[in-house]
């Protein structure tokens, strides 16, 4: 399968930080040309896109980063909600000195990046929702999304390499054959860091906790919002997701008026780590078409 290293191995890249608006922001970055900022999901970092970071590279400007609270990026004390997120994205791109961007986010990063799309339309050039939530869930997804929120707690309330790979093991259609222990010890030590697990708890029961909860679904989950979105869209889904089946990502879908769908057979949550050749090939159809 593999490791973040191999997977690494001959690119031109580098781990670095930005300054953005006071906040320590990490990013694993590469290649030249136009930017692509890939976005990680809850209690996620930069290392999700590892597997894509080469290929992107070879034509765009790509910024894996560690959302705001997340990684190895600042945590500041605040209340983590969609604004905060979206905030420290559009920051990002005044740091980094670029007005438009292409805008590519794995579950709360897709709903980070739509939320990018409908407030600051003009900075957007196109937009890849992957895996995310575009609708409030219902039934079984509502019970499946309220799983990932108590392994969460689990992992931000006692530590054990066995919790966090109980908890990433929920990101995998297939995690005996995809889930590598490199994975899990990265994660490991990303939280491991002095103070990480309150604030990985906070935003679990922020984000995690708000999808399951109606009122806060009212507000970030509306699907009236989904028609703010002008730029061209791809919702890039799987077979396997977790908390959002197939049917309900086409209902939310409708709503987006340049949207157009594809769906991975063979990953859940994470298709970009357990289908790395297909979603490349994919995602690079749309981004540069």
């Amino acid at each position: 399968m593999g490791s973040i290293w191999t997977d690494l191995m001959g690119v031109d890249f580098r781990q670095t930080s930005y300054n953005v608006a006071g906040i320590k922001t990490r990013v694993l970055e590469a290649g030249n040309g136009p930017t692509l900022i890939l976005l990680h999901g809850t209690g996620g970092h930069a290392e999700a896109y590892v597997r894509n970071i080469e290929e992107h590279a070879k034509h765009f400007h790509v910024y894996a980063i560690d959302m705001i609270g997340h990684g190895y990026t600042d945590r500041p004390d605040c209340d983590y909600q969609m604004d905060d997120f979206v905030d420290h994205l559009i920051n990002f791109l005044d740091t980094i000195g670029v007005e438009k961007a292409y805008l590519s986010g794995e579950s709360l990063g897709a709903m980070v990046a739509s939320w990018t799309a409908i407030k600051h339309p003009e900075r957007v050039l196109k937009l890849v929702q992957n895996t995310g939530i575009l609708m409030p869930p219902t039934g079984e997804g509502k019970a499946e999304l309220a799983d990932a929120l108590e392994r969460s707690r689990k992992a931000a309330g006692q530590l054990t390499k066995d919790i966090v790979r109980a908890r990433m093991s929920w990101l995998m259609a297939e995690p005996e054959k995809t889930l590598t222990d490199e994975i899990i010890d990265a994660r490991y030590a990303i939280y491991a860091q002095p103070g990480m697990l309150p604030v990985m708890g906070k935003i679990a029961n922020t984000i995690l906790g708000g999808v399951i909860n109606d009122d806060w679904c009212k507000k970030w989950l509306n699907p009236e919002h989904m028609r703010k979105i002008q730029c061209p869209t791809l919702v890039l889904w799987t077979k396997h997701n977790p908390g959002q089946p197939v049917a309900l990502a086409e209902e939310g879908m409708k709503m987006i008026p340049d949207a157009r769908m594809v769906i991975l057979q063979h990953s859940a949550h994470w298709p970009q780590w357990e289908e790395p050749e297909q979603f490349n090939k994919l995602h690079l159809a749309f981004l540069l078409a």
